[in-house]
């Protein structure tokens, strides 16, 4: 029997589901941007709108075959990299539908595997840039994986797993500004990442587009988790951040200073 209203459902215990963020590298005009697939909801709460891959429990799954299910059943996709991210389970998530908890995961997979993007009924990929209306808080929940994702992108398995195990530098520099959301200039990231020794090339060349073949690399083995290139960046601002918050430095004159710090690694 139905419960009858607002009120009686809200003291109800909560559906738990889980959610899935797949991200992949897919080409586009203008360079790499990330995308992802997702599913046109056909039934109320927000009938119509666009959700992230998910699905319920059972009882002989875990959770992470559960997410597995969810991906399958509506992509056919089988992530090599899957995690979980987060619980979500704000009480106004439902809209005053039964209450709901989404355990969050979220995956990566190859160019490879998405082929075109194809898509099937009810499943439409998008960039991450330009999403459409959302049920739940399923942007907040891609935010979430999002940056989750750019704290990981110095992880050789991370990226490996976006671009292939073998890769030139303009491929690799193409997963950082996907990454990133934004431009990194070619040269300095060119230079910075063959100083860092975490990668090495592997004698091989690869023809891209109309461009003469460029040689391939791969990460060094057994590396043990050096300094990134653009860790000592994330370092400075967090340093400009923090001394901000004790002198009362106001935001404007902070951001100035996060500009400079930038603008002097460019030119290191």
């Amino acid at each position: 029997m139905g419960i009858g209203n607002v009120t009686e459902r809200r003291m109800q215990p909560p559906q738990v589901g889980v959610s899935v963020v797949i991200l992949t590298l897919a080409p586009a005009p203008s360079g790499s941007r990330l995308w992802l697939p997702l599913v046109r909801r056909t039934r109320q709460p927000f009938l119509g709108r666009w959700a992230l891959p998910g699905g319920g429990l059972r009882a002989d799954r875990s959770l992470e075959e559960s997410a597995y299910y969810a991906l399958v059943s509506t992509t056919d996709l089988h992530p090599r990299y899957l995690e979980q991210l987060y619980t979500f389970g704000d009480p106004a998530r439902s809209q005053g539908g039964l209450p709901m908890v989404s355990i969050a995961y979220w995956a990566l997979v190859g160019r490879e595997e998405t082929d075109d993007l194809s898509e099937a009924e009810n499943v439409r990929w998008f960039p991450v840039d330009a999403l459409p209306e959302l049920a739940f808080d399923h942007r907040r929940i891609i935010e979430y994986a999002l940056q989750r994702l750019r704290a990981r992108v110095d992880q050789p398995d991370v990226v490996t797993t976006l671009v292939g195990e073998t890769f030139t530098l303009n491929q690799l520099h193409g997963v950082y500004e996907a990454v990133a959301g934004t431009s990194i200039d070619l040269a300095n990231f060119r230079r910075r990442m063959l100083a860092t020794g975490r990668i090495e090339a592997t004698g091989e060349r690869r023809r891209e587009g109309r461009h003469r073949p460029a040689a391939v690399y791969r990460y060094t083995p057994g590396d043990p988790d050096p300094v990134a290139p653009y860790d000592v960046v994330r370092q400075r601002l967090a340093s400009l951040t923090q001394s901000s918050a004790l002198s009362g430095t106001s935001a404007p004159s902070l951001a100035l200073r996060m500009r400079e710090a930038l603008s002097t690694l460019e030119r290191a």
